[in-house]
């Protein structure tokens, strides 16, 4: 991380005078420095991370209609798994040999 540099004495042109009630900053007066990275961790946690992966034309697709893709990609799986939820159908899934 590059540090300010501080206590330097500011430039003097003939146009402009150093204000003694103005001095320069020193580390006392700045005090620690804070970084903040990202939006830090969620409250309660309502999402999963994973890798899935689809095909490039269904990618395609919901890229095209703007930002906020993942998030139509998902309404769309939550809209087959409630109807599938809805009539009540069972289906088993095949076993790989």
């Amino acid at each position: 991380m590059k540090r300010a540099i501080t206590l330097k004495s500011p430039k003097t042109t003939s146009s402009k005078r150093v204000d003694p009630d103005n001095p320069p900053w020193s580390e006392e007066m700045l005090g620690q420095p804070v970084l903040k990275r990202g939006r830090g961790p969620q409250r309660a946690p309502t999402k999963v991370l994973t890798a899935i992966r689809l095909d490039a034309d269904i990618i395609a697709f919901f890229r095209a209609r703007g930002p906020g893709y993942q998030t139509r990609i998902n309404e769309v799986l939550r809209k087959s798994v409630e109807k599938d939820l809805t009539t009540g159908s069972r289906r088993t899934p095949k076993r790989a040999a």
